[in-house]
């Protein structure tokens, strides 16, 4: 094992590279599933005839299905039928595609955790269905779905390494060309990326363990 070479500045430089195309790729990732996984969510609580159902049997199928399987889908197979996707595009769109169903049932079981009464006596206060969801339902909801809506995207962060079969330059693909020149950089090298990730992820899992107690 060979550390001091291993963690030269150029190496360090390089991994950082990657680190910021990790972070950025999730960052858009999670905002773009937040914003789907939202719809859909409150499509599926709203039992919308005929659209809820539609919108059921679309997020089950991707809760079900590997979200590797769905980065090979996106990068390779939509080619074949004219949606030709760059490699950090693809990766953004097979996180979004998976991450927006997971934050769905999230969102779907924020809502339904809160009381029927509340949109009962929303409802009789005079207010519509969508006003009653927005002033009322939504807010207490949210305060609830937060804790798990962090560790999704604690998940979303960790699962942009399997990006890397579609050569992503993130992370861990960095870190992979670079202890590919020396076999003796190869402990020093995940042993530093296993920090970069490790460091991110346990300051996200903090933030998840006070908002859990806050609302508690």
């Amino acid at each position: 094992m060979d550390f001091i070479n291993a963690y030269s500045p150029d190496h360090l430089t390089f991994l950082l590279e990657g680190f910021w195309v990790t972070l950025k790729v999730a960052f858009i990732s999670i905002v773009l599933s937040f914003i789907i996984g939202g719809i859909f969510g409150i499509l599926r609580y709203a039992k919308i005839p005929v659209i809820s159902q539609i919108v059921a049997v679309i997020v089950e199928t991707i809760r079900n299905l590997p979200l590797l399987l769905i980065i090979f889908f996106t990068y390779f197979a939509l080619p074949e039928i004219g949606l030709k996707l760059e490699i950090v595009p693809a990766a953004i769109v097979a996180l979004t595609v998976f991450e927006s169903a997971m934050i769905s049932e999230v969102i779907r079981s924020g809502l339904n955790s809160i009381e029927k009464g509340q949109m009962e006596a929303a409802r009789s206060s005079g207010l519509s269905y969508v006003q009653a969801l927005r002033y009322v339902i939504l807010p207490q909801a949210l305060r609830r779905m937060v804790p798990p809506m962090v560790s999704q995207f604690i998940s979303l962060l960790k699962d942009t390494s399997l990006a890397v079969v579609i050569s992503l330059p993130e992370l861990m693909h960095h870190g992979q060309i670079i202890y590919a020149q020396n076999i003796n950089y190869f402990v020093p090298i995940l042993l530093l990326v296993a920090i970069m990730y490790f460091v991110v992820n346990y300051t996200l899992s903090i933030l998840a363990r006070r908002l859990e107690l806050k609302q508690g």
